[in-house]
C-alpha cells in the first residue's frame, strides 16, 4: 500500500482487540515522529510510550472519548493496549509548537496504520491528572495523547450533509461525515459561493 492509499484507509478507531502491541512497533512510531519537519529544526516534541498494563487504566481515565455518541467510551475488553503521549519540552520551546505536533502525530498515525494498528488522537485530556499519575515533570507541556491498538471496529466514511457529527447505525457501525473535496479546495481564487459568512 502506498502513502496515499494508507491515508485514504485511515479512520479513527475507538474499539481495540486485547492484543499487546510490540514495543518495537511503538518505538518505530516515535522514530517516524522524530523525523517530522520542525520549525527552525528546534524539535521541541518528546514522547512517552505507555504500554505497561497497570498504567493503561491510569491514562484511559484521563481521556474524554467520542463526545458525539452515547457509547463512545470503549468497554474494558476493547480499550487501547498502548498510548503515546506527545510532550513539549519547555526548555526548547514554550509556544508556537502546534505545527510541529501536527506533523509528528500524523507520522505516528500513518506508521501505526502501516503496522495494522488503529489510533485515536486526544486533545480532551485531564492533563493535571495525567501528569500526577505518570509523574511527568512540570518542564513538559502535555499536548496530545494517541491511543493505539489493533482495531476491533471498521468505521465508514459518509458524505457530509448537515452535520459533522459521527453516528452509529443499528448494527453499531460508526459513520463519519467528511466534507467533499470540491467544498474545501480552492484554485487561485476563493469563489463567490465560499465568501459568504459561515
Amino acid at each position: 500500500m502506498n502513502i496515499y492509499e494508507t491515508i485514504l484507509k485511515r479512520r479513527t478507531i475507538r474499539r481495540f482487540k486485547k492484543k499487546k502491541v510490540p514495543y518495537e512497533v511503538l518505538e518505530k512510531c516515535v522514530n517516524a515522529a522524530r523525523l517530522a519537519p520542525s520549525a527552525a529544526n528546534l524539535q521541541p516534541c518528546e514522547y512517552m510510550i505507555v504500554d505497561e498494563e497497570d498504567l493503561l487504566d491510569e491514562v484511559f481515565g484521563t481521556l474524554q472519548w467520542a463526545g458525539y455518541i452515547s457509547d463512545g467510551s470503549p468497554p474494558a475488553s476493547q480499550r487501547p493496549t498502548a498510548y503515546i503521549i506527545v510532550l513539549i519540552n519547555r526548555d526548547v520551546k514554550r509556544k508556537g509548537f502546534e505545527h510541529d505536533v501536527g506533523m509528528a502525530v500524523e507520522n505516528i498515525i500513518l506508521t501505526a496504520l502501516e503496522e495494522e494498528m488503529g489510533s485515536c488522537c486526544f486533545g480532551a485530556v485531564d492533563r493535571e491528572e495525567l501528569r500526577k499519575g505518570l509523574n511527568i515533570p512540570k518542564k513538559y507541556i502535555i499536548d496530545l495523547v494517541i491511543a493505539l491498538g489493533y482495531p476491533n471496529e471498521s468505521p465508514v466514511l459518509e458524505p457530509f450533509r448537515d452535520s459533522v457529527k459521527y453516528w452509529k447505525d443499528k448494527k453499531g457501525v460508526l459513520h463519519v461525515p467528511k466534507r467533499k473535496l470540491k467544498d474545501i479546495l480552492h484554485r487561485n481564487v476563493i469563489s463567490p459561493e465560499h465568501t459568504s459568512a459561515i
